[in-house]
């Protein structure tokens, strides 16, 4: 089996890069920051006009007929870019909410715990809910991801559960790999005794360790979109061929929540007093990657599928 990407597949990674480096790069993101302005509607619809959202809808019902492996690689762009907004249940909605599929629609998800919602207020519908519930706002870790607490209203999000964990964590696979760029980056650049910081041996442990990380939980990533069984126009939120307790799904979570946060953690020590600063990026890493780890599936919740998963093969 080959399991390098295909041409098509590496054509699809540089044709998204391309669209958020023009389109939401660095001052786009902090332009959001201190705005306070988390859903751009026009990012959105262009978003949706480039096949984002669309993407394995079948092209019988107006998608581009891609599978999961392929959302995967996109969603990875999109962590790279630290691109805030419902991207996942926006595209799980895709076929089943009106406007989701093109970008007209902000489709947000119960993908949380304790009654929290994500991006609420930003948008029309909630995955699975009849309508959208009243909610408080609650003070978020991530100033680009406002949050509700709603009361139970019965939306269910379960079929899509094992799709979101997926590209939720392909979303953390990319923010650990551009942290782990901005860190080598860093190391590079920065002086002192006469010499990068990056001739040290423990910026260079630091930086192997990132790596480490950031290509493991990739595979891993990759492995559980492969191994998902949804193929080409198989459409979001089909649950059809799709293992929601696999070990293979809960382990690349529980990897990439991991791998973000880590290398969050360890680019703020790359760079020393500056990572601290408002003015680095790498603390708004660090927040967003705390806050996808508590959606669609948190570690507790990875680490007993993980644990029942090797219970039921013990012999």
């Amino acid at each position: 089996m080959d399991f390098q990407p295909t041409e098509e597949q590496r054509d699809l990674r540089a044709g998204v890069r391309d669209l958020l480096a023009g389109r939401y790069g660095r001052e786009a993101l902090r332009a959001s920051v201190d705005s306070g302005v988390c859903v751009d509607r026009g990012l959105w619809r262009e978003l949706g006009g480039a096949g984002f959202f669309a993407l394995r809808l079948p092209e019988s019902e107006g998608g581009v007929g891609l599978g999961l492996p392929e959302a995967v690689i996109v969603f990875e762009e999109a962590g790279r870019a630290l691109l805030p907004g419902p991207l996942v249940a926006t595209h799980l909605a895709a076929g089943a909410v009106p406007g989701a599929a093109s970008g007209a629609a902000v489709v947000t998800a119960c993908d949380l715990g304790g009654g929290l919602v994500s991006y609420l207020a930003e948008a029309d519908a909630v995955l699975g809910a009849p309508g959208l519930p009243c909610g408080s706002p609650v003070r978020s870790a991530d100033p680009l991801t406002p949050l509700h607490r709603v009361p139970a209203q019965g939306a269910d999000v379960s079929s899509y559960t094992a799709e979101g964990a997926v590209l939720t964590a392909a979303l953390q696979v990319g923010s650990a790999l551009r942290t782990l760029e901005l860190a080598v980056r860093y190391a590079g650049e920065r002086e002192q005794f006469g010499q990068p910081i990056g001739a040290f041996q423990a910026v260079k442990h630091l930086c192997a360790q990132m790596l480490v990380r950031a290509e493991v939980a990739r595979t891993a990533v990759y492995a559980a979109a492969v191994a998902s069984g949804c193929g080409a126009g198989s459409g979001a939120g089909s649950a059809e061929g799709f293992a929601p307790g696999s070990a293979e799904i809960a382990a690349a979570k529980l990897l990439a929540d991991e791998a973000a946060v880590a290398n969050a953690r360890d680019c703020l020590q790359v760079h020393g007093g500056m990572g601290f600063t408002w003015e680095a990026d790498v603390h708004l890493h660090l927040k967003r990657a705390w806050v996808r780890a508590e959606q669609w599936r948190t570690a507790a919740e990875a680490e007993e599928l993980l644990a029942a998963e090797l219970l039921g093969s013990a012999p």
